[in-house]
């Protein structure tokens, strides 16, 4: 089983300096540019057999543009993808946020947000459901930069206080493969489709 793990594109979030997490903005136009490009990389080297995707706007965006390219027969929006809980951040400027105590301990969240616990709960969850249950080889997971990193984490076996973190650009694609009890890093990252768009 291979899994292609793929972050959204810009957001108008990243435009406006404002925390995201659960706060819904859709795609840039450059969002969308960078989502075509991710999506024509894709199709030159991975076909999916079933793709999952968040359903906040910027991720299922994302997802659209790349079903129009590959072909989505089999796409499955679940909220369970959606970035962490974030509380009282989401939406809110990036230097009024610098305000708001940082959470110490893993069990502590921002008010009216999710823990760190709670958030690699659900995603434990939600990735052995994907994992156990989907009967296909290729798989495509489209999300967010926490969603992924935690993702990464749980694939690779990394306790939830091993303080590991993996940056996904936008649109950045990282390629896993799960033989049996083995499990295969193809490349983490890879924003090489972009080049183009960025030069």
């Amino acid at each position: 089983m291979k899994l292609l793990l793929i972050r959204h594109g810009q957001s108008e979030a990243d435009v406006l300096n404002v925390h995201e997490g659960r706060a819904d903005y859709p795609l840039t136009e450059l969002g969308r540019t960078q989502g075509k490009a991710m999506a024509a990389k894709v199709e030159s080297f991975f076909k999916p057999d079933i793709i999952w995707s968040s359903t906040l706007k910027r991720a299922a965006e994302t997802t659209d543009i790349l079903t129009k390219k590959v072909g989505g027969e089999d796409v499955r929006y679940i909220d369970e993808l959606m970035e962490q809980h974030n509380g009282i951040l989401a939406g809110m400027p990036l230097v009024e946020a610098e305000k708001i105590p940082v959470p110490q301990y893993l069990h502590e969240a921002v008010e009216g947000g999710e823990t760190f616990i709670e958030f690699r709960m659900r995603l434990e969850h939600i990735f052995s459901r994907i994992i156990h249950t989907t009967n296909a080889d290729r798989i495509i997971i489209v999300a967010h930069g926490g969603v992924l990193s935690m993702l990464l984490n749980i694939f690779m076996g990394n306790p939830v206080d091993q303080n590991v973190w993996f940056i996904t650009g936008d649109t950045g694609m990282h390629l896993l493969e799960k033989d049996g009890e083995e499990r295969l890093v193809h490349f983490l990252n890879n924003t090489g489709h972009l080049a183009k768009i960025n030069s």
